[in-house]
């Protein structure tokens, strides 16, 4: 049975095919806008500008380089997956992984809004009729992804492997073909405005920021290791080669056709549908690789969906969040943290009402904070272990650590003013949530000595309540339940002071006698009409007596069959649970639960006792 609920469970996680369509679309699909983002910055100082788009792309590549193969050995360092975290919590300390985990936190969470507002906007563009709707199909579109993740991780990429391998092969098609030829397939608009700018390091430096955007994602396979199959480590690293051959033939292929045809952006056709154009013609092959582009932009979200859950995770298993998004459900899906980031990628979206240019300027400055953290982080790492080759395997995560903390100063900078200075607030909020959850869990953890060897049990006088309204097989069943709890037991009820309820009680009362469950009824009588304050008030006066060990509150339920069944219940059992908790200071609350069915099938005895209504659930 465990053999084949292990072979059940490396069926639902990663091949290196499938980790690469669940985990790159984010890093491929930016050759959409990225090197349309190099352009915008760049148009602003005229032809000239335009000359540095190459190398502008050579540069970003070089940084790609740098990332891939930093990233491969934080692979083969810690296959437990984390990534930035994880190399910043052993080597940096926890202040630095809890900076990393923020920033990785903040851009996952964007990259899937701005994923799914570009498919929208693509989709938009082609039918003008649906941009009233744009909020609403952004909203549905992360519906749709959130349900394909919450279905099983391997089930999802096995979605999206076909429309990833659709649009790798669309780019080449379009890299290839321009590549072919001579001149355009059809002519380009090559009309420049005035220029407002002139070529400067501080444009090229904004125009390689912006360009960075193409970056994000490369590191969402290193925080995802552990949802690979054996060999988790070996099968991550080859996705991560790939993603990084993949997405660097890409940026360089456009890059040099960008060139070869002497691209412009315009506002009404991007410069990847420009391209297309130029080197297929506008025709079938133009529309459907549009479609397809679409379809990448929007799916692009899903590597926020494979990488945040697992980072999630491992923060919850240090104690840093809580717990249960440390959870995993039957399909290997740590739910929690899914329906979390749709949550916060839908309040973005509506936020934003749909609009992907309000989200850009946010996007990628997080993520090279992480970067740059885990750069570091790993010079030490090789530092400490000084295994063979590690002055070259230092060298390389220290050319990288240069270069990632340029990138994030420049960053910041171009981007400050226009929101940049949100996630410089964020980062910070972040962290303090994740202190705070910590002292919580050592403040819950010292006063329940977990790890300690307790002190051995002791059997302890005790006195059992039972808040009782009438007389039923549900009232036997709970005394019976309490009887086995305590030393003593007592039924409460509560009468009110009107005369039709006095003439209640006495009929209740002497009915109570007639039962003769040998346990004694208590009434408390009220002018007001609660039943709750009485009780309370009965409990607080034995907590000051301090007559009994334990004073326990035991609270038989009806469990409807339906949740809909509710409604034909009334809610005693939760008033009193939360007035209880809020009026008493140490008194112990056992709500118990139990069905129908088995009062129907035992109608001559009590039913057993449930399970206590605060017992947590079962993944």
């Amino acid at each position: 049975m465990t053999n084949a609920t292990g072979e059940s469970g490396e069926r639902q996680r990663l091949t290196a095919v499938q980790g690469l369509a669940a985990l790159s679309l984010d890093a491929l699909s930016s050759v959409a806008y990225g090197p349309e983002a190099i352009l915008v910055v760049l148009v602003a100082a005229g032809a000239a500008g335009l000359r540095y788009s190459l190398p502008v792309t050579a540069a970003i590549i070089l940084l790609l380089t740098a990332l891939v193969v930093s990233y491969r050995q934080v692979i083969a360092a810690f296959p437990n997956g984390g990534g930035a975290y994880a190399v910043s919590k052993a080597h940096l300390g926890t202040r630095p992984s809890l900076v990393a985990a923020a920033s990785l936190i903040v851009d996952y969470v964007l990259n899937a809004a701005v994923g799914v507002s570009a498919g929208v906007a693509a989709l938009t563009s082609a039918f003008p009729s649906l941009y009233g709707a744009t909020v609403w199909l952004c909203l549905a579109a992360l519906a749709l992804i959130t349900g394909l993740n919450l279905w099983g991780v391997s089930e999802s990429a096995k979605v999206f492997t076909v429309p990833t391998v659709a649009f790798i092969a669309a780019m080449v098609a379009v890299i290839v073909g321009g590549l072919l030829r001579a001149h355009p397939a059809v002519v380009l608009d090559r009309h420049l405005g005035a220029s407002t700018e002139a070529v400067g390091i501080l444009l090229v430096l904004k125009a390689f920021a912006s360009g960075c955007s193409a970056l994000t994602g490369v590191e969402a396979i290193a925080n995802a290791v552990p949802q690979f199959r054996t060999p988790r480590a070996r099968r991550a690293q080859r996705t991560e080669v790939w993603l990084g051959i993949l997405l660097g033939g890409m940026l360089i292929g456009l890059g040099v056709l960008i060139h070869k045809f002497s691209v412009v952006p315009h506002s009404a056709t991007t410069v990847l549908a420009q391209l297309t154009e130029a080197s297929l013609g506008h025709n079938f092959f133009f529309y459907a690789i549009q479609l397809i582009t679409t379809v990448l932009l929007a799916l692009a979200a899903n590597t926020s969906f494979g990488g945040l859950p697992v980072l999630m995770a491992l923060l919850a298993r240090d104690h840093f969040l809580p717990h249960m998004f440390a959870l995993r459900a039957d399909r290997q899906v740590h739910r929690y943290g899914v329906v979390v980031l749709a949550l916060a990628a839908a309040a973005l979206l509506v936020a934003a009402k749909g609009n992907t240019q309000a989200l850009v300027p946010l996007f990628a400055v997080g993520v090279f904070v992480g970067f740059t953290l885990s750069q570091f982080g790993m010079v030490r790492h090789w530092r400490g272990e000084r295994s063979g080759g590690w002055r070259l395997r230092a060298a390389v995560n220290g050319v990288g650590a240069v270069l990632t903390l340029a990138t994030t100063v420049i960053e910041l900078v171009s981007k400050f003013t226009e929101g940049a200075w949100l996630i410089v607030l964020v980062i910070p909020l972040l962290v303090l949530l994740f202190s705070r959850v910590s002292r919580n869990y050592a403040r819950i953890g010292a006063l329940l000595a977990l790890g300690q060897t307790p002190e051995p049990p002791a059997r302890m006088s005790a006195l059992v309540v039972v808040p009782v309204a009438s007389i039923s097989r549900l009232t036997a069943a709970g005394i019976s339940a309490a009887l086995s709890l305590g030393d003593e037991v007592v039924a409460v009820t509560v009468a009110f002071t009107d005369p039709e309820e006095t003439a209640a009680d006495v009929s209740f009362r002497a009915r109570w006698e007639e039962w003769h469950p040998q346990v004694p009824l208590i009434t408390l009588h009220t002018d007001r009409r609660s039943i709750a304050r009485p009780i309370v008030k009965y409990l607080s006066q034995l907590e000051q007596d301090d007559k009994y060990h334990r004073l326990v509150v035991l609270i038989p339920e009806v469990q409807p069959p339906r949740f809909w069944d509710w409604v034909l219940f009334n809610q005693r059992g939760a008033l009193l649970d939360r007035a209880i908790r809020r009026g008493t200071a140490s008194v112990v609350l056992c709500r118990l639960r139990y069905r129908l069915e088995q009062f129907e099938h035992r109608p001559s005895a009590p039913a057993a006792p449930a399970v206590p209504a605060a017992s947590p659930p079962t993944e």
